[in-house]
């Protein structure tokens, strides 16, 4: 059984940095990708993902040499570096993964698994 568990959230000044970690167990796919989403169930922007088996990434515009993705296969764990924040960054953040992906994606519908969550608070 997958399980995801994210950490790491916290409030922060405008312009400074965060790292989110997602502590994943339960599968051994070296095919899969995993991703960082940010908002409300139904409604989430995918910020990050990146393939487990050859580490490409693709990031949206709106994080774009602010935020990194990154996993250390050997932790099982995916991280996101997030640099510059701004109050529009202000969101809960999950993490996702799915199997077998042949293709990178930020839509959150082709994600079946999800963590509960770690809140990002950008503020003054």
């Amino acid at each position: 059984q997958v399980q995801l568990a994210e950490s790491g959230g916290g409030s922060v000044q405008p312009g400074g940095s965060l790292r989110l970690s997602c502590a994943a167990s339960g599968f051994t796919d070296s095919g899969a990708c995993m991703a960082w989403f940010r908002g409300a169930p139904g409604q989430r922007e995918g910020v990050g993902t990146i393939y487990a088996g050859g580490g490409q990434t693709y990031y949206p515009d709106s994080v774009k040499g602010r935020f990194t993705i990154s996993l250390d296969n050997a932790k099982n764990t995916l991280y996101l570096e997030m640099n510059w924040l701004k109050p529009e960054d202000t969101a809960m953040y999950y993490c996702a993964l799915r199997r077998g992906c042949g293709y990178l994606s930020v839509a959150e519908n082709e994600y079946p698994y999800w963590g509960q969550g770690t809140q990002v608070t950008v503020s003054s």
